[in-house]
């Protein structure tokens, strides 16, 4: 099977997921927001997308890249 894409069209919104804000998000729409579908192709990769443009592009990545770009942005 051929790896997931990285990078999904814009407009892209799996059925299903659910996508989720920090809680230190003040409602102003400046955050990001991160799903992770749970089946599928994406199934086990993290979604995340800009809360201003939700219907904008989806980055996607794998657990590992994630923790590792949470980690340096700290």
């Amino acid at each position: 099977m051929p790896a997931p894409p990285r990078t999904l069209p814009s407009g892209f919104d799996p059925h299903g997921v659910r996508w989720l804000r920090s809680s230190y998000s003040t409602g102003a729409n400046n955050c990001v927001e991160t799903a992770r579908p749970a089946s599928g192709p994406l199934a086990g990769l993290l979604a995340v997308r800009d809360s201003k443009t939700p219907a904008g592009p989806v980055l996607l990545f794998s657990p590992g890249s994630w923790t590792e770009f949470v980690t340096a942005v700290r």
